[in-house]
């Protein structure tokens, strides 16, 4: 009876999913708005529904199928609902999360704890198990973990989490503000500069809060996160466990200067009230984007799918206003916001012509990198990991809801996948982070079986000689993960029913993430805050007036946090305001 109930549920949640992720139209968009924004990725959502609520008329228009850009659920495999690309909830702004209702409107999350399990390869003594590292919110229950392997770690990692949640608390207001508008500070007439200090205000008030703790933030932003994590602590697994939230996403290695920032911007979040917590969304992370879309689309904003831009159309006096359709149909509109990224949006959607050199040389130098590969697969039974046996019964353990961190033995060891993938091969011994978010979810899977996603560096976008991924390497790639899974969890291997292998250039193809890069862009100091996407459109206004960017290569980068597509539109209302 509890099977058909859950398989009831299961189905009911894959219908209603599948439903909700398209747009609130079905008809073609009108030729007629006050706001235009390319790309129906969470950040458009977002835009949509502040735009609408400051009065304008808004149309979303979504290349694919389906709402959501990245933050998306699909059933690649039958009976199966994957989070494609981004799998986890943490870092959606709590203002925004609140002001658009999305509980309301259907956002369920699964809080996760423990949150991370890393699993070590070695041989259990005395008949024991190998083993492993469990992390969660329970501090107490945390330092008994690290004192498997070093009672001084043990006794200090409580003040490394409050140290890190000082440092993250004190650039919260740097999040949702545009950087500083250092041309208005210091160009034209006095009372327009004099206006302009106020978006010093954001800087100011993260500098109060962070004190005495300015310096530890520099070194934290700045310096190669193994420096970091070596003053704190001794013993391997822990580091390198700390370490993957410095890398994650990163073309980068623990030993690289700037990896800091990496790691703050993962501990950042707040869920549910919880800060740091990371949860799973009901029915994938397109649940997310159908909540901000039935949100917008209650407040008036028109949503399309399968309507793909061709260009930003350019009037005679070289502003924008409004866009061109693949299929030839103008849609206009006072201002256009691209939730694409900076290379899409400025060198392939808006005229050439239009922009002056010397902005796309530097567009041309934005740094999109990804050394990502995400794999998709759906299993027949949990998997069985040596360091944690599953019990006769079959349930989950604690540990099957974590980030499951492989290859995590060392900092040495990611350091080694690192250094393989610069030289255009994938990781021999990738950094792995496994989840399994159907264990807390039963609308993603049948009864019994499960979803399990990858996330997995380093891979590079082109293989040695330039060459570009066939299937042929797509398989033997998954095939050392599945290897690597398998000295872990011995038989997950022969649990496989069907998979889906999303390498950089397949991340690029299937989301329009250039280079596949999840960010929209490197998260590297030379491209953050007044540097992001580059230094002359910071504050999300292009060379074009009423072209915007709303994306996650705008300020404050990537993850789904939504403070981009807030800042955009807040941007465009108060410069529509003064018109």
């Amino acid at each position: 009876m509890a099977a058909a109930m859950r398989f009831a549920h299961f189905r009911t949640a894959l219908v209603r999913a599948a439903a909700g992720s398209r747009g609130c139209h079905r008809s073609a968009p009108k030729t007629q708005y006050d706001a235009v924004i390319i790309g129906g990725g969470h950040n458009g959502l977002i835009a949509s529904a502040y735009l609408q609520k400051g009065g304008l008329k808004t149309a979303v228009l979504e290349r694919r199928h389906v709402l959501g850009g990245a933050a998306v659920s699909e059933e690649i495999i039958p009976g199966f609902c994957f989070s494609r690309a981004s799998y986890l909830l943490s870092l959606l702004r709590p203002h925004i999360y609140q002001d658009l209702e999305l509980k309301k409107h259907g956002l369920q999350v699964y809080m996760r704890d423990p949150n991370a399990f890393t699993p070590l390869l070695e041989e259990g003594v005395g008949g024991r198990p190998p083993r492993s590292l469990l992390l969660g919110t329970d501090l107490a229950k945390n330092q008994k973990e690290i004192g498997k392997f070093s009672e001084k770690d043990a006794k200090v990692f409580p003040d490394y989490v409050a140290h890190l949640e000082k440092l993250a608390c004190a650039i919260h207001p740097l999040l949702d503000a545009p950087p500083v508008d250092v041309l208005g500070i210091t160009q034209g007439p006095l009372r327009k500069r004099v206006a302009a200090m106020k978006s010093l205000k954001p800087l100011v008030k993260s500098g109060l809060k962070l004190g005495v703790n300015i310096p530890d933030f520099y070194e934290l932003i700045t310096a190669p996160i193994v420096k970091v994590l070596n003053r704190w602590f001794e013993s391997e697994p822990l580091r390198a466990t700390l370490a993957t939230d410095a890398l994650i996403g990163a073309n980068i290695s623990p030993s690289s200067p700037g990896s800091g920032y990496v790691l703050l911007h993962h501990v950042m979040g707040e869920l549910e009230m919880e800060k740091g917590a990371w949860g799973y969304v009901e029915g994938g992370m397109g649940g997310v984007s159908k909540s901000i879309a039935s949100s917008a689309c209650s407040l008036g904003a028109d949503i399309f799918t399968e309507q793909e831009v061709g260009q930003v159309l350019i009037g005679p006096d070289g502003s924008a206003k409004g866009v061109v359709m693949k299929d030839g149909t103008e849609v206009h509109s006072k201002v256009v916001l691209s939730n694409a990224t900076p290379h899409v949006t400025f060198r392939q959607l808006t005229p050439q012509d239009a922009l002056p050199q010397e902005f796309i040389t530097a567009i041309n130098q934005i740094d999109y990198t990804s050394p990502v590969t995400k794999i998709n697969v759906a299993v027949d039974k949990l998997p069985n990991f040596l360091a944690a046996p599953n019990p006769a019964d079959g349930k989950p353990g604690p540990h099957h809801q974590c980030s499951i961190h492989l290859n995590c033995e060392s900092v040495e060891v990611l350091e080694a996948a690192y250094r393989e993938g610069q030289q255009s091969r994938p990781s021999s011994r990738p950094m792995i982070e496994m989840v399994i978010p159907s264990v807390l979810d039963p609308t993603l899977a049948p009864p019994g079986c499960h979803v399990v996603s990858f996330f997995i560096q380093f891979t590079p976008y082109w293989l040695e000689g330039g060459r570009a991924w066939i299937d042929e390497d797509r398989e033997k790639f998954a095939n050392t993960v599945f290897d690597q899974v398998d000295c872990y969890a011995p038989g997950f291997k022969d649990s496989i029913i069907g998979k889906e292998i999303l390498t950089p250039p397949d991340l690029e193809r299937e989301f329009g993430l250039t280079g596949g890069n999840i960010f929209h862009g490197a998260m590297s100091l030379d491209q953050l805050y007044l540097a992001r996407p580059v230094p002359s459109i910071a504050n999300y206004r292009s060379p074009i007036k009423g072209l915007y960017i709303c994306g996650s290569g705008s300020h404050p980068g990537g993850g789904v946090m939504g403070s981009a597509g807030w800042n955009a539109a807040l941007a465009v209302l108060a410069d529509l305001k003064q018109q």
